[in-house]
């Protein structure tokens, strides 16, 4: 068993950071390096605001977003089109669709897929909260962001049959080729969708 090399603090810490995505056991040494390099500039502002948000940071009620304000500040904003709802699987992809600047719609978060293998049922998702909205009148499109694989598929499904007595479109992300994508370098699957999905030119 490997020695500990420093005293049970800067252990802790490094434990903490290895548990966060993309940082593995090496890689969380150095960040914590880092950080205690740098103690003023760094290290106690990091304290501090990660001290201040877990305090602050609340789930919004109406979408599931993550944010500082009840309702979210994407809620409360007038100018984005209250006909369409854009559903994610997760507050990730939120932030993904918001950096695109693709669209200027609300949002709704499920909070995960339904999953038979990791036991993920309609009542572990925010499908009741979605079908309340879909049922006010301003409500025209629903547009389905999620991922492409067979549990985000099947939860698309599902929804789409829990939407169904209501007057709307539904529509999902197109799959297929990447922009800049070269056909030599993509999948059968994704080739096979991006014939399925082609479009007059």
């Amino acid at each position: 068993m490997p020695q500990s090399v420093a005293g049970p603090e800067i252990e802790r810490l490094i434990q903490l950071l290895a548990r966060m995505p993309g940082l593995g056991p090496r890689s969380a040494r150095r960040a914590a390096l880092q950080l205690i390099k740098k103690r003023d500039t760094l290290l106690g502002p990091l304290a501090e605001a990660m001290r201040v948000a877990a305090e602050r940071i609340v789930v919004c009620s109406s979408c599931g977003n993550v944010d500082t304000s009840e309702p979210c500040t994407i809620c409360c904003d007038a100018t984005r089109d209250p006909s369409t709802l854009v559903l994610v699987e997760d507050v990730s992809d939120l932030w993904a669709l918001e950096r695109s600047g693709a669209v200027s719609a609300r949002y709704h978060v499920l909070g995960g897929v339904l999953s038979a293998l990791d036991g993920v049922r309609p009542e572990h998702l925010n499908i009741n909260t979605l079908v309340e909205r879909a049922s006010d009148p301003a409500v025209k499109e629903i547009i389905l962001a999620l991922n492409a694989t067979v549990d985000g598929q099947t939860t698309a499904h599902y929804v789409t049959d829990a939407l169904r007595p209501f007057n709307l479109t539904i529509t999902r992300l197109a799959h297929g080729v990447p922009v800049g994508g070269e056909l030599d370098y993509l999948d059968e699957g994704t080739l096979s969708a991006a014939i399925r999905s082609r479009t007059a030119f």
